[in-house]
């Protein structure tokens, strides 16, 4: 009996995203199964691949797609991205794979990149060292700007920071002994109407884009911002796809805002991308978009490498 792909998607808890794609991949005639990273395996001492995944005892899938890297000890953590490298390295698609993460869930890495491809993006300074750091600060704030610090790890809008005067630099403690700071673009005006771009980008073309309206001045939907459609156009969907290609991504969600000028800039890049809040302001089924891209685009095209 001829079946479709066998499919693992790596989520620690399945949530709303992994069973939209479980649907969309279902429909389309793929086999799913969850896995926990932190139940796979290495083991070279039985022959085969040397990689172990809980559901595909005797072979490995046919492609992976990652939902979540979990945190831990840095040994559990390298152990899990030796996993998603491991997989790669012996032909299995993995959707993003383990490098892009690595470099997109490290804000200094992500805007190292980004400045490596020449994209526009506020001026940044990343250090663990407090002198260099307050004088990063004081420099912005001698020309009139504030500056945002931000944990080199982290999501969903937490444990950011606005620093208006010298005294607001925070302990290094309070970011794990590495300051990430940038310049804060101010969007609002009079204390309000502060926002920014999401856009979704998808096997190099941008899939779908929002404007989120921050109830405060940290625009991410999980801090209550509110989302609105936008036009994917000109410089918007350009530069997001550039972002996206500057990381190495398959697909993953830019964040995008326009100085005072006018003038667009890329904020970060996340390689396990939300969306939502995107989905609910978007016609496009975009959990189908994301499972054709990476059923006949990224495991087609592992086919016919090999």
């Amino acid at each position: 009996m001829i079946t479709g792909p066998r499919i693992a998607i790596v989520t620690q808890e399945p949530g709303w995203h992994e069973a939209e794609l479980r649907r969309a991949l279902e429909l389309r005639k793929a086999q799913v199964q969850f896995v926990r990273l932190g139940e796979c395996c290495l083991d070279f001492g039985t022959g085969g691949p040397g990689i172990v995944l809980p559901g595909f005892e005797g072979r490995l899938p046919d492609g992976v797609m990652v939902r979540d890297v979990p945190g831990g000890t840095l040994e559990q953590v390298v152990l899990r991205l030796d996993i998603l490298h491991a997989l790669h390295d012996v032909g299995v698609p993995v959707y993003n794979t383990g490098r892009s993460i690595e470099r997109t869930v490290d804000k200094g890495m992500t805007s190292f990149l980004l400045h490596k491809a020449g994209l526009p993006m506020p001026p940044t300074f990343v250090t663990e060292t407090t002198a260099p750091a307050r004088d990063f600060l004081v420099a912005e704030l001698s020309v009139g700007h504030e500056v945002v610090a931000k944990p080199l790890f982290g999501s969903l809008g937490v444990g950011l920071r606005r620093l208006r005067e010298v005294g607001d630099l925070p302990d290094p403690s309070e970011f794990r002994g590495v300051w990430y700071l940038q310049r804060y673009v101010n969007t609002g005006s009079k204390g309000a109407d502060w926002h920014d771009w999401r856009v979704l980008v998808l096997g190099g073309v941008g899939l779908a884009a929002m404007v989120r309206r921050g109830a405060s001045w940290i625009n991410n939907v999980a801090q209550g911002a509110r989302c609105e459609a936008a036009a994917l156009e000109g410089d918007l969907e350009r530069l997001a796809v550039d972002a996206c290609a500057a990381v190495g991504a398959d697909y993953a969600g830019v964040d995008l805002v326009r100085d005072s000028d006018g003038r667009l800039q890329v904020l970060e890049v996340n390689g396990i991308p939300a969306w939502r809040g995107l989905q609910s302001v978007s016609r496009v089924d975009i959990a189908a978009r994301v499972a054709e891209d990476f059923l006949f685009r990224a495991i087609a095209e592992s086919v016919l490498e090999a």
